[in-house]
């Protein structure tokens, strides 16, 4: 029997509406929009956190409601710029351990950024290596994109390292862009699309470590933001490891913006790690 890594529900009470994400591997439950009282949003949140031991809890919070969770010991974290089809949204966190709280690397991953900052943007693509080809992925790659990502990363958030939960996010709409050499797929990104508040999360972004030096994912990121705004997705974001300079490098030269780090946010390669939020209007001038 296969793990259940989450399960995803809307949740109708006669007081409130909301759309919930409750994540067993990462230990943290995600509510990505609500209606109604928030006094009784709040007693159903404290009342899963504690049945299902969760450490960390999300809450994508329109501005005009924050004020309220700050006063039951929430924290915004990331301010993301067009989220609600155009309006902004807070990323307001509560954590309900110290441990899930507290990050060894917040000061080094600080000046991660600062050095990323310090790069020039460009628009210019980097040139294909001899024999690669960039093409959109389809259900029949689900094997090989499976075992990219089991290659890359030792552990993922999700179980990216199964062709059926590929095929499965494929056909709720994720779109994928690879990069093949000799039939081997080398490179992948995916676009995680929500039509309903028109956005769309750059994902799934792996590299195996001998293509790195090409600049593939660059190129994949690009042809990404081309197929979404054929969808009339002009809201792009990403959460990058805020460890890894190359990746959040790659957002800033792409154009993307920074707006935020979530501490301790889910669990690659082998612990809990924060994640930097990186924005980019798709409107705007292409870069």
């Amino acid at each position: 029997m296969k793990e259940t890594y989450f399960e995803s529900e809307i949740v109708q009470t006669e007081n409130f509406s909301a759309d919930v994400y409750l994540d067993y591997f990462n230990e943290r439950m995600r509510v990505d929009d609500f209606r109604g009282s928030q006094s009784a949003l709040w007693d159903f949140i404290e009342e899963k956190a504690v049945q299902h031991s969760f450490a960390k809890v999300i809450l994508k919070c329109r501005p005009e409601y924050t004020s309220f969770f700050l006063q039951h010991g929430f924290v915004v974290e990331a301010h993301f710029k067009g989220y609600f089809n155009g309006g902004d949204c807070l990323f307001l966190s509560r954590f309900y351990t110290k441990k899930r709280k507290d990050s060894a690397y917040w000061i080094e991953e600080d000046k991660t950024i600062d050095h990323c900052m310090k790069l020039e943007r460009s628009a210019s693509l980097p040139f294909l290596p001899e024999g690669c080809i960039i093409r959109k992925a389809d259900t029949r790659d689900a094997s090989r994109l499976a075992h990219l990502y089991g290659a890359v990363f030792k552990v993922y958030p999700t179980p990216m390292n199964d062709p059926d939960y590929i095929k499965k996010v494929m056909q709720e709409g994720t779109i994928f862009y690879c990069a093949e050499k000799d039939g081997v797929i080398v490179s992948a990104a995916s676009a995680e699309t929500l039509v309903k508040y028109h956005n769309a999360e750059i994902t799934d972004c792996a590299t195996l470590e001998e293509f790195r030096k090409f600049g593939l994912m660059k190129i994949l990121i690009h042809r990404l933001e081309e197929e979404l705004r054929k969808m009339g997705i002009y809201c792009a974001y990403s959460l990058a490891r805020a460890l890894s300079f190359g990746m959040n490098a790659v957002f800033h030269q792409r154009g993307y913006r920074y707006f935020g780090r979530l501490a301790n946010n889910c669990i690659i390669f082998e612990d809990y790690e924060d994640m930097n939020l990186w924005v980019k209007d798709l409107s705007e001038e292409r870069r």
